[in-house]
């Protein structure tokens, strides 16, 4: 399995715009983060999840000849606003719950009606629940989340788990968490936020689920210089980066 952090930044993206931090000014291009997105190339295929506003940007720093299906965690734009870009893919199955596959059909309706619009994506939405299903031929386990009070899913993909824009996740939901390799969960800054884990609560869940490897993504500004933070983090524990790869065994 390889995973390619897409993006790694929060919904405004960093840097933030009429921002003089001296994170926002750095020339390091680890802290240039285009929003939140990751592929997934595992058994021969290739899952997107989430698929926002520079989605198209994405694609042609790290170009791929195929999408199989994409996963959405929730409807917010930095997660689906890139959903246009996907025509050049062909037929592409995408995967939600009920609410989201209602957001994306009543904000790209020419994608979904009687008469397909010429030049449009063809787009074939699939409502998933809570159980396990399976997207081109990879079994995916939903992991129940919350967004502040907004339930989303991250999902379990064999050996990797992926948990964006949490902020609280039940105890019934962490046996299906047992046995990871890899987590990249969301950590958007070093101090409380509403919606959001901090970077000490993803790294205490981190420990509570005892993952080898572990990967904060969805970065703001306010966490501080890529190299400053990535240098205070313990082995094992890393800051996404766009671009950054994550090998796992098979």
């Amino acid at each position: 399995m390889k995973i390619t952090i897409l993006g790694s930044g929060t919904s405004t993206g960093v840097p933030y715009l009429n921002c003089g931090c001296e994170v926002c000014r750095s020339k390091d291009p680890h802290d240039a983060r285009l929003r939140c997105s990751a592929l997934v190339e595992y058994r021969g295929r290739t899952l997107l999840i989430d698929c926002g506003p520079d989605f198209r940007q994405q694609m042609l720093r790290r170009p791929t000849p195929q999408i199989d299906a994409v996963l959405f965690t929730h409807e917010h734009y930095d997660h689906v606003a890139g959903i246009d870009d996907l025509r050049p893919y062909g037929n592409v199955r995408l995967y939600a719950e009920e609410r989201v596959c209602s957001a994306i059909r009543r904000n790209l309706p020419y994608c979904f009606a009687e008469t397909h619009y010429p030049g449009a994506p063809r787009l074939e939405l699939h409502t998933i629940d809570l159980k396990p299903f399976t997207a081109a031929g990879i079994e995916i386990q939903p992991i129940r989340c919350y967004h502040a009070q907004l339930p989303i899913v991250g999902y379990r993909i064999g050996p990797m788990a992926y948990l964006t824009d949490i902020s609280r996740i039940d105890d019934d939901q962490l046996p299906l968490l047992d046995g990871l390799e890899v987590l990249i969960i969301d950590a958007l800054r070093q101090t409380p936020h509403f919606s959001h884990y901090m970077l000490t609560e993803a790294q205490a869940l981190a420990t509570r689920l005892g993952v080898r490897r572990c990967y904060f993504t969805h970065i703001c500004h306010q966490m501080g210089l890529h190299a400053a933070v990535n240098s205070t983090l313990p082995e094992g524990q890393a800051l996404c980066y766009d671009g950054m790869e994550i090998q796992l065994g098979d």
